[in-house]
């Protein structure tokens, strides 16, 4: 199953220790059945248990229903925007069919809408009333908790999705290229591996050993690689789209400097049949962008 393991285990032990039932773990008071989650509810299947509460957490009373208005936050998953996002949404669309209400802990909400409310800004969508963080209880009652490291927790940054699709350019022509490398503020051949991982998100990390900077632009020479180990690490769908399922790759990306971050705009795979490619690097060492002409 898909996180049949850590989270589920460790709320079957709190279920074992737990006393009398509080405010937020009494006994379901009103009537309600245990169905199968359903394969057509792809947001939930297969998620580590097998039946759900109806009606759910969030007053949704026939499966018809759930399902519709589950497959809704898909978009918002496959942006990758928190590791945890899938668990909070089950547990409320698809609530664990135990003999109580078991609600995601608020911390779990306040991290996944402070890594997923932006990305759903982008696209003109606010954080919904009805997963207002403060209506789920605090993490010392019982709950499910989160998975995942967050970033106040944790030394490296959660993985962020962006508002920009990121996808490989083709490379048209030899002039495009050198022309978008003088548009940006930076430009580097890089090598990227895909880390193995447990979770839910890829991890990408940058080789060192093969860092080409073509252009430096406002950053030095020597931050360059970290920089890019920050993009990969907080831009998680860019590359993962850069990517496209390989386990390494080396790429010509290009980009803006954002205050504490860099944004990649154009990205070209290196490879052999990239003739146009090959040849606009290897006239970039000569090439004058028009203000350095002027």
């Amino acid at each position: 199953s898909w996180l049949g393991g850590p989270w589920l285990l460790g709320l079957m032990a709190q279920l074992l220790l737990w006393g009398s039932p509080g405010a937020w773990a009494s006994y379901l008071r009103r009537s309600s059945s245990c169905m199968p989650i359903p394969h057509r509810m792809a947001l939930c299947y297969d998620i580590g248990y097998s039946e759900m509460r109806i009606p759910n957490l969030l007053e949704h009373e026939t499966m018809t229903e759930v399902i519709q208005q589950s497959s809704s936050w898909l978009p918002l998953l496959a942006r990758e925007c928190h590791p945890d996002a899938r668990i909070f949404l089950c547990s409320l669309f698809a609530p664990i069919c135990l003999d109580r209400l078991i609600y995601p802990c608020r911390s779990l909400c306040e991290a996944v809408k402070r890594s997923c409310a932006p990305v759903m800004a982008c696209y003109g969508y606010p954080w919904p009333e009805i997963l207002n963080c403060n209506k789920f209880p605090a993490d010392h009652e019982l709950c499910i908790a989160a998975v995942s490291m967050d970033d106040n927790s944790s030394s490296r940054r959660m993985p962020r999705a962006s508002c920009k699709d990121c996808e490989l350019e083709e490379a048209s022509t030899a002039r495009e290229i050198l022309e978008s490398l003088c548009a940006n503020d930076f430009a580097v051949k890089i090598r990227i591996l895909r880390k193995n991982t447990t979770t839910t998100i890829s991890d990408f990390d940058l080789d060192p050993s093969r860092v080409e900077v073509l252009k430096h632009g406002p950053l030095l020479r020597t931050e360059i690689p970290s920089r890019l180990q920050q993009w990969l690490d907080i831009d998680a769908t860019c590359a993962h789209n850069i990517m496209r399922g390989t386990h390494a790759g080396v790429f010509v990306v290009s980009g803006e400097v954002q205050s504490d971050k860099v944004v990649v705009n154009k990205a070209y795979a290196w490879q052999k049949r990239n003739r146009n490619l090959h040849q606009a690097v290897r006239r970039w060492k000569h090439h004058r962008c028009p203000e350095q002409a002027g």
